[in-house]
């Protein structure tokens, strides 16, 4: 069984647009398809080691009893316009270990648009986690969603002035 869930869809926009809702902490969660990221506080990332902070509501999932809590996001890979991931840093113990991010590569059949693809890797998860039984906690069908709702806020022209 894989560990790792990745998708694509062709978002007709460049890199840079798409990037940078991907940047914004509170693109986040305007893109969020999970309906678990409810804020976030910080600046918008522009390098690997960069963080912020997103509040978070685990009771639109209705598959832990977490509730409302605080986890911290923090980039591990950046690659300006190409690249971001990033794992969760949360209150409970140990650590999880999950890895989320984009690959944006432009679209070889329209310079205008880019290829992006998301992925969700728990595949270096704590023990204690993988014997818990309940991972992937964002399904294939809930990447889509999200990678849906990033098209359609990149074409509305996010973020706004």
């Amino acid at each position: 069984m894989s560990e790792r869930i990745e998708v694509q869809r062709t978002i007709p926009a460049p890199a840079a647009d798409v990037f940078a809702v991907l940047c914004d902490p509170q693109g986040h969660v305007a893109i969020d398809s999970s309906g678990m990221l409810q804020s976030a506080d910080g600046d918008v990332v522009t390098a690997a080691g960069d963080s912020f902070v997103v509040h978070m509501d685990r009771e639109a999932l209705n598959d832990f009893p977490l509730g409302k809590y605080d986890v911290t996001v923090n980039i591990t890979e950046y690659e300006k316009d190409r690249l971001i991931a990033w794992t969760i840093v949360g209150q409970i113990k140990p650590q999880i270990g999950h890895v989320y991010g984009y690959r944006l590569e432009p679209d070889a059949a329209d310079a205008q648009s880019t290829v992006v693809t998301s992925f969700y890797d728990w595949s270096e998860i704590d023990q204690h986690w993988r014997d818990a039984g309940i991972f992937p906690v964002i399904s294939e069908g809930a990447l889509r969603g999200t990678l849906g709702i990033l098209d359609r806020t990149v074409r509305r022209g996010y973020p706004r002035g």
